[in-house]
Order: structure tokens, then sequence, then C-alpha cells
């Protein structure tokens, strides 16, 4: 058997004779004919029955038909799924995100990408920038976000955006009554640091050495939204990427921007491919969006 010869059976069963059948396929009745004919010598039984002109479904032609049309049935999943491809790259992305971006930027981004794209599946990861870069490295993840410590090879890259630090102060903190939030007033305060391998964390470090300044580092995390968590216990303060720090001031957490600036350096990463997909370069423009208009928006 054939595949016109299960397409042609399949259009006699749909439309229920072999004249409406050769309509279907713009070929003649005998065509239509001739190929139920030889199927049927093919499967070694009986199709249809022959009344008075007509062609009746046995019992048997009815069986094979089920499982005829659920094959035409996987086709046509995967006829929508070549056309997804041809005109999205994919059916789906898969994003993976520094925390600052991935629990802020990210979910604006989707929101914006959704109204374009509403059936495409999108996976988001929130992972170290190592695991991000990893993920994106191994073509598992279509787009990353990662900080500046992170290894770029094997990945495409650009900077995505800079993000100057703010001071998170805990509610009634004396510094609350400060405009700007300079070197000296951190000294011997009681300090949220990020983690060692932090390069905003080093930046930090050598404006205080050089300012002489030495903070009481009470907390180490790797995360500036922990920071404002722990800001907003009132555990100490700490500088911190803007970009993850939503919802905190709603929150009753205090910010003030720092002198001297202090940036935190975001890096968009893709897949190493020759060409990236229509979903990818459409997602990525959802994120300039959402960069670009800010919390809320």
């Amino acid at each position: 058997m054939n595949f016109r010869q299960l397409e042609i059976f399949r259009a006699v069963m749909i439309s229920g004779s072999a004249s409406r059948a050769s309509e279907l396929l713009n070929i003649t009745q005998p065509a239509v004919s001739r190929a139920v004919a030889d199927l049927e010598y093919r499967v070694g039984f009986s199709l249809f029955d022959r009344v008075k002109g007509r062609l009746i479904p046995t019992p048997e032609g009815q069986l094979f038909f089920e499982d005829v049309n659920r094959s035409f049935t996987g086709l046509d999943s995967l006829r929508a799924s070549a056309a997804r491809i041809r005109d999205f790259g994919s059916g789906s992305i898969r994003i993976a995100s520094l925390a600052a971006l991935g629990s802020t930027l990210v979910p604006r981004a989707i929101r914006r990408f959704r109204v374009n794209y509403p059936h495409i599946a999108i996976t988001l990861q929130i992972l170290s920038s190592s695991g991000v870069r990893n993920l994106v490295a191994s073509k598992q993840f279509d787009i990353g976000l990662a900080a500046d410590e992170v290894d770029l090879s094997g990945v495409d890259h650009s900077v995505f955006a800079n993000f100057r630090a703010v001071c998170a102060i805990p509610p009634d903190h004396p510094l609350a009554e400060k405009k700007t939030i300079r070197p000296k007033d951190l000294h011997k305060m009681a300090f949220i640091a990020l983690s060692p391998e932090d390069r905003a964390r080093a930046r930090m470090t050598e404006v205080f050495e050089k300012a002489d300044i030495r903070p009481s580092i009470v907390v180490e995390t790797p995360n500036s939204a922990t920071v404002c968590s722990l800001a907003l216990e009132r555990v100490g303060v700490g500088l911190v990427n803007p970009a993850a720090s939503d919802g905190y001031e709603e929150r009753g957490v205090i910010f003030r921007p720092f002198e001297p600036a202090v940036h935190f350096k975001a890096y968009i990463l893709f897949r190493p491919d020759t060409q990236r997909a229509k979903l990818a370069r459409e997602f990525t423009n959802a994120l300039k969006d959402a960069l670009r208009a800010g919390p809320g928006k």
C-alpha cells in the first residue's frame, strides 16, 4: 500500500462516496475506484461492499479507517508543527536568567511577548549566571541573561543593560534621612554584601577601599532581592541592583542613590547557532521594551 491509496480511501470514508472523493482530491472517479481496489488487494480484505453503485464501508473497512485517520491526524499535527517552525523557528522558547532579572524584568517581557504569541510554550529557569551560560552554550536554552562575571566563551553575547546600584535601607534607619548615600555613611555600618565572586561586589569593594571605608559585613548573599528582604527585616543596609527591587519599596524598604556610581552589568546570551530563530529575536525585543518601560508597565 502507499500513501496516495490511503489518502483516497480516507477521502471516500469522510465524503461518503467515490464521486465526492474525486472532487475533494481533484481526480477522476475511475481513479478513485482503482485506488480503492488496489488497496483492498494489498490489505487482503474488502474495505467496501458495492451496493447499487455505492461504496458501503465493511466492518473491517471501518476499523481500518480508524487507524488510518489517526495516522492522518498525526500528519496534520506535523504539518502544524512545520508551519510554526517555518514562521517562528520553534513552537517553544526557553529562557534562563539570573535571579535579579528573572523575577522582575523577564516576567514583564513574557507578558509583552504573549500578546503576539499566546500559543508559544515558554520555559523560564532562574539560575546562577554560570548555570545560565551552561544551558545556553549546550543549546538546551535559547536565551540567557547573566551578570558580567560569567564566562562568555561558547555563546553569542552582547551587553544587555547597566543598572546603577542603589542603597537598600531598612525602615526607620538613620540613613533614610539622607538623599544620597556615600561611602563614608556606611563606615562600620551593619552591611549586607553580595557574594565575593560578584563583579559588582568587587567594584563596591574598590570604592570602599579607595575611601578607606570598612562596612561591617553581617551577611553575604548572591542575590540583590535577598539583600532587599534582609533590609526589610532590619538586618542591615546593602547595595543592590535596582532591577531586583520591585515591590520592596511598597513593603517599607527605602532606596537611595549611591555615590560614586557602581554598576551591575548584564549580558544577553544566545545559543551558538549560525542564525537566531524568529522567536528568540522577538523575545529579545520584548526584553528591551520591558527594560525601557520600567516596572509595572
